[in-house]
């Protein structure tokens, strides 16, 4: 994997700089277990020792941007809960139109966190599908904070 960690040393070094269009919102109703994709043993993953959770999600509709990834992870409520996270493309909770999961990446950097990269497409409205560009994210799990970058295809 020597090209994940310099991938990420990039995005975490640009990070202050990128306008970011992904948004990590609490979970909602997009995080219903309905909303898994199937089967479960494909489309979840768990890191960290079973701390981190990342599964795929299609809420089915809207049909070009239905597909999101569910977050479970550090830190822990008072009942010992993790948070639930979901990523979405855009802050009105639209999905992205395909997100390969089984090309899921994973790296752990100790001043970052977590680090995951997967192919994802966005929908165009003008043009229709497009390329697989990809999604990128960074999970702190000591703060929560979730770091996110979509790179369009070239």
């Amino acid at each position: 994997m020597t090209g994940i960690r310099e991938f990420f040393a990039l995005f975490i070094a640009t990070l202050p700089l990128m306008a970011q269009a992904q948004e990590a919102t609490p979970c909602d109703w997009r995080a219903s277990a309905a909303s898994v994709v199937e089967p479960w043993d494909e489309n979840a993953r768990t890191f960290a020792n079973g701390a981190v959770r990342l599964a795929l999600l299609d809420t089915i509709e809207p049909a070009a941007a239905a597909f999101h990834v569910l977050v479970l992870s550090p830190p822990f409520d008072e009942v010992g809960g993790r948070q639930c996270r979901i990523i979405s493309a855009d802050a009105a909770g639209s999905g992205f139109e395909a997100i390969d999961f089984a090309a899921l990446e994973a790296d752990y950097e100790p001043s970052t966190g977590l680090l995951f990269m997967m192919p994802a497409r966005l929908y165009d409205p003008e043009d229709g599908p497009v390329k697989m560009g990809r999604l990128s994210f960074a999970l702190n799990q000591a703060t929560g904070e979730i770091a996110t970058l979509f790179e369009a295809p070239k």
